[in-house]
């Protein structure tokens, strides 16, 4: 099941090795963000690959609340799989579309993989990312603090399985694009850029609007170049977008609905630093060496290493964060795997133990003796 450019990135490199085998039938549920023209109708992107299979749904309507789309992609999901009767549901992260697979699987006795459990953010996204893990049966995470955290929360460590992100599967590998082939192919027109991402709060939705007027002040004071990709659907996007519009005949600035995975991972390595409140400044950038402005409260919680620098929301402390970016010299680290997630996914569902793992959950009392450090 994907819902967004970002979760499909982190499932192609799993959904290609599952094809590369006669004994798998992989189908894909694509919603949510794929489907909406204004993020660049991304659903092309995985025909592209080539993969078969691909189921397409709308479950939004503009201005739709997160509620209701909830309810809408439960609907349109539990109907499908009635039909399709599959024996494993997978689902990635912290969306609501993870969060109506992860039901749907568990309320029609479907067993349920969740690819990047036990992690922390600042946002109502935990929330989600921790109730997809206790619907789950099977939890495939990026390292041993992600695992312990699931053993916290009472699940089985014998259904936990430590993969790495897999991202990192094609963020190592060589066969991404040239930097000249994703600056033609996307009409780049900077020598130097930095990549900017900022999402809605939506426990913060109150203050969206200063929160979004001060970052891009940020932005255009700074005098830089940058490359703008558009924000989630969560309610408070329409702040973003707002500030964004008055950016579009700014020559500083190029906005993007949607860059393709691979091409977004050559912009990243070739940029100066990337400013906002995505997890790609959290869990990618890092791999390749180059400093992370975060700015507000959207990644609390997560990971943090020397390429980060933290910041407010306000313009004067996004601006000292672009001025410490600029001349920090930071080295490439690995949180989050090595590029072999694919090769452990697949290792893993060929065993037989995993097909026999019970539907009915039991709650695992946590015992700090028997956590893992």
């Amino acid at each position: 099941m994907t819902g967004t450019r970002a979760d499909f990135g982190k499932l192609k490199s799993l959904i290609s090795i599952l094809l590369s085998k006669t004994n798998f039938e992989v189908h894909i549920f694509a919603t949510g963000m794929h489907l909406d023209e204004q993020y660049g109708f991304t659903v092309r992107e995985i025909e592209k690959c080539g993969f078969p299979n691909i189921y397409q749904y709308v479950n939004h309507d503009r201005g739709a609340s997160m509620d209701l789309r909830l309810s809408k992609t439960i609907e349109g999901f539990g109907n499908y799989v009635r039909a399709l009767k599959p024996e494993l549901v997978v689902v990635h992260g912290d969306r609501i579309e993870a969060l109506a697979g992860s039901t749907v699987g568990a309320l029609n006795n479907i067993l349920v993989a969740h690819i990047e459990g036990g992690e922390v953010s600042g946002t109502v996204d935990e929330l989600i990312r921790h109730a997809v893990s206790k619907l789950s049966h099977l939890h495939f995470v990026a390292n041993a603090e992600a695992r312990n955290r699931l053993v916290q929360m009472g699940e089985r460590e014998q259904n936990i399985y430590i993969i790495g992100s897999p991202d990192m599967d094609v963020m190592l590998s060589n066969k991404l694009p040239d930097f000249s082939e994703v600056v033609a192919s996307y009409e780049l027109p900077f020598n130097t850029y930095s990549i900017s991402m900022f999402h809605p709060v939506t426990t913060e939705v109150d203050n969206m609007k200063k929160h979004a007027e001060q970052y891009f002040d940020a932005l255009v004071e700074s005098g830089l170049n940058y490359v703008v990709i558009y924000p989630n659907n969560d309610q408070g996007s329409d702040f973003i977008f707002d500030q964004m519009e008055q950016l579009r005949c700014n020559r500083k600035f190029r906005l993007y609905p949607s860059v393709r995975f691979e091409a977004f991972l050559v912009m990243m390595k070739h940029a100066q630093f990337i400013v906002g409140n995505s997890s790609a400044g959290i869990r990618e950038m890092p791999l390749y060496g180059i400093p992370t402005i975060n700015v507000g409260t959207r990644q609390n919680g997560r990971t943090k290493n020397e390429q980060i620098i933290q910041t407010s929301y306000a313009k004067e402390s996004i601006l000292k964060g672009i001025q410490d970016a600029l001349i920090k010299h930071v080295k490439p680290s690995a949180l989050f795997g090595t590029g072999t997630s694919n090769k452990l996914f697949l290792q893993t569902l060929q065993s037989a133990e995993f097909w026999h793992t019970e539907k009915q959950k039991l709650f695992a009392d946590y015992s700090p003796v028997t956590a893992h450090a």
